[in-house]
């Protein structure tokens, strides 16, 4: 039931997040004329700050102190799946030939799916890296 409340509430932030990044990369391409990959990356760092702040207070209740640890493992689960979402965005426009409103869009579900994962088994997992050495009793 857990998962559940979990999944439920990344998805929530999860379209917050989106609406913030198409938002912003929707700005920078039709308003302003930018590349599209430049507006993907300053789409995808506009949301990041509002998705850790929902991620480690709502989504994963990790109220406890461990901000600069979790921060930092925020951070590279930041990295992997926006260097995966970009990848892709990359395959979908230069290799298939997608539009790239399109190929932006598909993009969040794959950053999304290897955030949540990452987030929740690395960033907020509940077992500390001291914990994690240790061998249960027999």
């Amino acid at each position: 039931m857990r998962q559940s409340i979990q999944i439920i509430r990344f998805v929530i932030v999860g379209f917050s997040n989106a609406v913030i990044t198409a938002v912003v990369v929707w700005a920078l391409m039709h308003l302003l004329g930018c590349n599209y990959l430049w507006s993907n990356m300053a789409g995808y760092v506009a949301a990041l700050v509002n998705n850790f702040f929902w991620s480690k207070y709502w989504v994963f209740s990790s109220g406890k102190g461990r901000l600069l640890r979790e921060s930092l493992l925020f951070l590279l689960a930041f990295g992997c799946a926006y260097a995966t979402q970009f990848l892709f965005l990359l395959l979908l426009v230069e290799v298939i030939g997608m539009n790239e409103y399109l190929g932006q869009f598909l993009g969040l579900f794959v950053y999304g799916a290897v955030n949540f994962v990452m987030n929740k088994r690395v960033t907020f997992s509940s077992i500390s890296p001291a914990d994690a050495d240790k061998k249960p009793d027999a």
